[in-house]
């Protein structure tokens, strides 16, 4: 009797030890549960089209760049919705010629900030509710979105960081638990917001760069009250927070450009700092195996690995920037850590590199990748394979390694400038127009 209840025991552990976490069957926030861009026990299809592999296809109202979360049964996206006129935004003559020589736009309209939870089973509307109706104050880029920032939850809330018109935070059900409003921002050429929040434990963190006063903040999830508050010298930037696990502590590691910063996550106090990367910092960082990995790509190139463990104070010219490349980096798209390779793009194109995480050795790249032109999506990475995809509806599908190999290129009817969310067998596009739920299966 001892040896099958000695087997059963085993195999009880294995399967406890097999299972994956609770979050990362899901997708809870901008880049997913780990940060990374990878969904860990996700196996979306590799080829669709719009009679292939489409569970559902739904409109959405408004416009909206945020990437989808995924939590449970339900889909959460923010939208701005036009909401009638609203006062004269035309500026004067040196506005307008600012606006037309950058490509910004302004808004006459006042616009309701919405947060939408769908369900993943049909793309039906579970609920939706309008967090604020406002007119913005400044303009936004000319493929830009009013509703940029991707929401946040952890299966107890879901929070909607709508930048200047404020963070909107609710249960499940779509009960509002509190409201906080941190200002204006002011933004570089009227580019327009753009940071996601990062949520860990009770903490929603907040990045607020911009032409003004910068700062970082922790907010209570429960409650919205300020935990702490730390200024930062620093222009706009449009990266997202990471909060990492660190010899000492849980950090928030932050991306910009006169500088690269990490923060206690309990008490805001500095921990690290380094020279920052270039102009319009926009990829969010990733990190794993003790090293987190910043970049950008406008206007120059550049990308550093720093150790976690040794980063303390000033760590220009230290060993703790373990590795550094100033070439072929992202613009927009943030990168992918998979399985020990970091893949990204350059600029803005379909061309791809990989590298070592842990060394900076060359794989591949940069390689134009079949199909694919001008993006603004990050790529996403499940079951061996990555996602990446194009402005004008196509994703190219693609083997993970160290050389590039191409197993399809698929397309859809809309525009995309979103991230895709992948939640064991879906993967989710949010077009211009629509929100497509892409699965071989029934869920």
């Amino acid at each position: 009797m001892r040896r099958p209840m000695i087997v059963a025991c085993l195999l009880l552990v294995f399967a406890i030890e097999a299972a994956p976490a609770a979050d990362d069957r899901y997708w809870p926030q901008w880049r997913g549960p780990r940060a990374t861009g990878v969904a860990p026990a996700g196996d979306p299809p590799t080829s669709w089209s719009e009679t292939e592999n489409v569970r559902w296809k739904v409109a959405l109202p408004g416009e909206g760049s945020a990437s989808p979360v995924v939590w449970g049964d339900r889909v959460f996206v923010l939208a701005a919705v036009p909401a009638g006129p609203g006062e004269r935004s035309g500026g004067n003559f040196f506005t307008r010629l600012r606006r037309r020589i950058m490509g910004t736009v302004g808004t006459g309209e006042q616009l309701q900030f919405m947060v939408l939870a769908i369900d993943r089973r049909d793309g039906s509307v579970v609920w939706e509710r309008t967090a604020v109706s406002e007119q913005p104050h400044e303009g936004r880029h000319g493929t830009g979105s009013w509703a940029p920032a991707s929401a946040v939850t952890d299966g107890e809330v879901v929070c909607a960081f709508f930048g200047s018109r404020g963070v909107y935070c609710y249960d499940l059900d779509g009960e509002l638990q509190w409201e906080r409003d941190l200002g204006d921002m002011r933004i570089r050429m009227g580019f327009g917001e753009g940071a996601s929040p990062a949520l860990h434990g009770d903490s929603l963190v907040v990045v607020w760069d911009h032409e003004g006063q910068s700062f970082i903040t922790a907010l209570d999830k429960r409650t919205g009250a300020e935990l702490w508050r730390t200024d930062r010298d620093e222009m706009t930037s449009w990266s997202t927070p990471l909060v990492v696990e660190a010899p000492g502590g849980s950090q928030v590691v932050t991306s910009a450009t006169d500088g690269v910063r990490s923060y206690d996550l309990e008490t805001g106090r500095l921990v690290w700092e380094g020279e920052g990367v270039t102009v319009n910092a926009i990829p969010s960082p990733v990190a794993g195996d003790g090293l987190v990995y910043l970049m950008s790509g406008y206007r120059g190139s550049r990308l550093y690995a720093v150790d976690l463990a040794t980063a303390r104070g000033d760590i220009t010219g230290t060993d703790a920037v373990v590795w550094s490349l100033d070439r072929d980096t992202p613009y927009v798209p943030s990168p992918v850590l998979y399985d020990g390779t970091l893949y990204f793009t350059k600029s803005n194109s379909g061309v791809l590199s990989a590298y070592d995480a842990a060394t900076g050795r060359h794989l591949f790249g940069p390689d134009r990748l079949p199909g694919i032109r001008n993006l603004y999506a990050s790529p996403v990475a499940a079951a061996g394979r990555l996602y990446v995809t194009s402005r004008d509806g196509a994703t190219a599908v693609l083997e993970a390694g160290d050389a590039l190999s191409v197993i399809g290129i698929s397309h859809l009817d809309d525009e995309f400038d979103a991230s895709p969310a992948i939640a064991g067998g879906e993967i989710y596009l949010r077009g211009r127009g629509h929100l497509y739920c892409i699965a071989a299966e029934p869920l």
